[in-house]
């Protein structure tokens, strides 16, 4: 860590800088003594990478800024914000800690938290920034969390761990025995010090195979931002054999859509299959992940075109987590059918199809956009459909 960084010059030429072309900045000479160019770009990527993500530290005067990777693979300020709600108590140690933006959160809901990071400059950058951000009730050790745990006798009310999926040896990686620390392996050792772990993991990662490969797991939160799944958070408490939820979140800009069940109540529940009928619901891409095909269905008393295709019909409009429609016209999947609707723009969505979008597009000369939206899929008697619809 390169304290030259911090003074008012040269914050003052990274604040100024920050929409510049850092190329050329790089190929320039060096501005400040005892400050390479190479450092400079990298702090203006850094803060750059912030100003949507971590608004929080984008906005305030002499953070640090670690390697743009860094940044990249951190908890965003709205996941960590919800990961937050999850936890409750006095005492939480990070064993991961990295940027710290988790941990930030955290210290906001416990009296003390412990920040572990095994890489000592990042621990020194995220105990800079927390003191910069007023967060005095954060103790950054810069350790290995596992071997922080081994060594320790205090307990915590939660433990999180936000396992690095990088591995040298087969590069990005998502099965929790790929990741490190190996959270299955180690978790004898950690149950030792809490009665609960908080566990981010890949939204790559499947649900059940994740939930058969830990213990004592009591929910399941899939927590997506915009329509995109970003996390997957495993809650443990030890010693529980309790059913599962299953807890979604789709954060929205204007609001945020929340949708639960029991992953027991999903495999046991039976609903209603029917044709396309006035209405077309499409769940968002948490739900979608989460697998609770059945239990929306029944929550919202719609009716599923197909076991595979996970889209929705009913005659009445309701209140639904996803995207709603009003379906036009419902007609069978044939070139003669599709020009017969004259759509030259619409935008395009596949369920349970056997072509992709980009085949469909090239093969019927449809472009993107517009206020058309049309949906292919399979029936409940198996036959190729198309749906014709405007969104509400």
């Amino acid at each position: 860590m390169n304290d030259i960084i911090l003074t008012i010059g040269v914050q003052d030429f990274i604040s100024k800088n920050i929409s510049a072309d850092t190329l050329s900045i790089l190929l320039k000479k060096s501005v400040f003594q005892g400050v390479s160019q190479k450092e400079l770009v990298e702090q203006i990527e850094a803060k750059k990478k912030s100003r949507d993500k971590l608004p929080t530290w984008f906005a305030s005067s002499h953070i640090y800024y670690p390697s743009k990777l860094n940044i990249e693979q951190t908890s965003s300020e709205s996941t960590a914000e919800y990961k937050a709600r999850i936890v409750s108590g006095k005492t939480l140690v990070d064993l991961t800690g990295g940027f710290g933006v988790d941990s930030y959160f955290f210290s906001k809901k416990m009296a003390s938290v412990i920040h572990c990071e095994i890489n000592s400059e990042l621990s020194e950058i995220a105990a800079h920034n927390f003191k910069v951000l007023g967060r005095n009730n954060i103790k950054c050790l810069p350790e290995d969390g596992i071997t922080f745990l081994k060594e320790s006798t205090q307990n915590f009310d939660w433990t999180y761990v936000d396992p690095s999926r990088r591995s040298d040896k087969k590069g990005k990686v998502f099965l929790l025995e790929d990741c490190l620390p190996d959270v299955p392996e180690h978790l004898p050792l950690i149950f030792e010090r809490t009665q609960h772990i908080l566990l981010k993991t890949s939204p790559l990662l499947d649900i059940k195979k994740g939930i058969g490969e830990l213990e004592f797991v009591k929910e399941v939160h899939v927590v997506a931002t915009n329509n995109e799944v970003k996390e997957l958070l495993f809650v443990l408490e030890k010693g529980y054999n309790g059913s599962i939820g299953i807890k979604t979140v789709n954060l929205l800009p204007d609001r945020t859509d929340e949708f639960n069940f029991k992953l027991e109540e999903e495999q046991n529940t039976a609903i209603d299959f029917g044709e396309p009928s006035a209405h077309l619901y499409e769940p968002n891409a948490a739900i979608l992940k989460s697998g609770g095909f059945k239990s929306v269905a029944k929550t919202y008393k719609l009716k599923k075109l197909h076991p595979h295709s996970h889209l929705y019909t009913a005659d009445t409009l309701v209140d639904f987590p996803g995207r709603r429609f009003t379906i036009e016209k419902t007609l069978p999947y044939s070139k003669k059918s599709i020009r017969s609707m004259a759509v030259p723009k619409a935008n395009i969505t596949t369920r349970n199809f056997p072509l992709s979008v980009a085949e469909l597009r090239k093969r019927h000369t449809i472009k993107d956009g517009g206020e058309t939206y049309l949906f292919f899929t399979t029936d409940i008697n198996d036959n190729l459909i198309f749906l014709l619809c405007k969104k509400i």
